[in-house]
């Protein structure tokens, strides 16, 4: 399991030390067992709290004790910085999707771990699923992609309630027409699901650049615009949106596969919930990555370096199965949900959907907004769509 950091040769897609600097060269691991400190800002702790339990498990003599807590991303920068001005960091390892790792990037909060430490890690462009190598690529070496899927946009529906199913997002509109205050969706910085479909609708409809909100979304905008004519209001995370489709007082709600499997395996949807797919849709990516801060000892530094081999390697990658909450989870190639947990293989076996294998790869994968697009588009969401109802 564990490795002497300090005398890696080449061995299956491993760099050699020698071709590194010196300080990595010279980060050992520990002659006594250390305390390590996580924080999740992403939910993350459902896809990798097991295989950090049982890295720990596996080495008690690097690993004394892991202690886990979660916070608000928008937060956790600012708490980080701070303990970095007062030289006594005490968060070890951050859990997170591209919002805080984006936001610590422009603070220069995290170690670039994928580059300075690169030959003590796996060959990353070669384990990495195509679309895992592409998240990977936004985190400018300052975090490791663990996770990854291809999110969405997926349209959920309940089949009693919805009779003609949309085909193309025109008939998504005169459905929503037809139907006032069944389509529902949360507001997109608060919600996955809400981010993905907004991202998303700008391949949907053929927009000049979708990856230029300002610019490049005419059609877009025009089109939230007026689909909000047919919503009641906008709740403020995702959860809500699922319990009101569960209880029935909505018929369709955009989603992403892992919202779809979850809360039906959770029982706050229906079972015989259906999904559809827009005519001309490309999936939009997302993925969570550890980021360690700067001012991390380095005994501790040199364990969570050699815990990334560990959850890099494909018996940890296939506990992010999970309940098919980031579906499918794994970012490496080559990690079969038959190497997932039974209750993982379980619950995707009798909630999950066979399309789903075929849409991952029949349909251009794209990179979400870059950090500075983004928060123009929430901004503008907020500012033009969402400020028109409240509730």
């Amino acid at each position: 399991m564990s490795m002497d950091l300090t005398r890696r040769t080449v061995v299956g897609g491993l760099a050699s030390a020698a071709a590194f600097p010196a300080f990595a060269q010279n980060l050992k691991l520990p002659s006594a067992p250390v305390s390590l400190n996580f924080v999740d800002v992403a939910g993350n702790l459902a896809l990798t709290q097991k295989a950090i339990e049982a890295y720990r498990d596996k080495n008690p003599k690097l690993v004394s004790k892991v202690t886990f807590s979660k916070a608000p991303a928008p937060e956790l920068p600012g708490k980080i910085k701070a303990q970095q001005d007062a030289g006594r960091v005490d968060i070890d390892a951050v859990l997170t999707g591209i919002d805080a790792l984006s936001a610590g990037l422009d603070q220069k909060l995290w170690i670039p771990i994928a580059s300075e430490y690169a030959g003590k890690l796996p060959k990353l462009d070669d384990i990495y699923l195509p679309g895992a190598k592409k998240m990977q690529a936004l985190a400018s070496n300052n975090g490791v992609c663990i996770v990854f899927c291809p999110a969405g946009p997926v349209m959920e529906y309940m089949p009693d309630k919805v009779k003609k199913v949309p085909e193309t997002a025109e008939d998504l509109l005169a459905w929503a027409k037809q139907n006032p205050n069944r389509f529902m969706y949360a507001r997109p910085a608060n919600s996955g699901p809400g981010r993905i479909f907004m991202m998303g609708l700008p391949y949907i409809l053929g927009d000049k650049d979708p990856h230029d909100p300002k610019a490049g979304w005419d059609k877009t905008w025009a089109y939230l615009k007026e689909l909000g004519q047919y919503i009641e209001y906008y709740p403020a995370g995702t959860g809500p949106v699922m319990k009101e489709l569960g209880e029935g007082s909505r018929d369709m709600i955009p989603s992403q596969m892992g919202w779809d499997i979850n809360p039906r395996a959770l029982g706050v949807v229906p079972k015989e919930a259906k999904v559809f797919f827009l005519k001309g849709y490309h999936w939009v990516l997302d993925a969570h990555y550890l980021c360690i801060p700067k001012g991390v000892s380095q005994d501790k530094l040199a364990v969570l370096i050699d815990f990334l081999n560990y959850m890099l390697s494909p018996p940890a990658q296939a506990m992010t199965y999970d309940d098919g909450y980031f579906y499918p989870g794994p970012a490496v190639k080559d990690v079969p949900l038959s190497m997932a947990p039974a209750a993982s293989q379980k619950v995707i076996a009798e909630f999950g959907r066979p399309e789903y294998e075929k849409e991952i790869t029949s349909h251009p994968q794209e990179l979400p907004l870059l950090p500075d697009k983004l928060v123009y588009a929430f901004s503008r969401w907020d500012e033009e769509i969402g400020s028109k109802k409240k509730k």
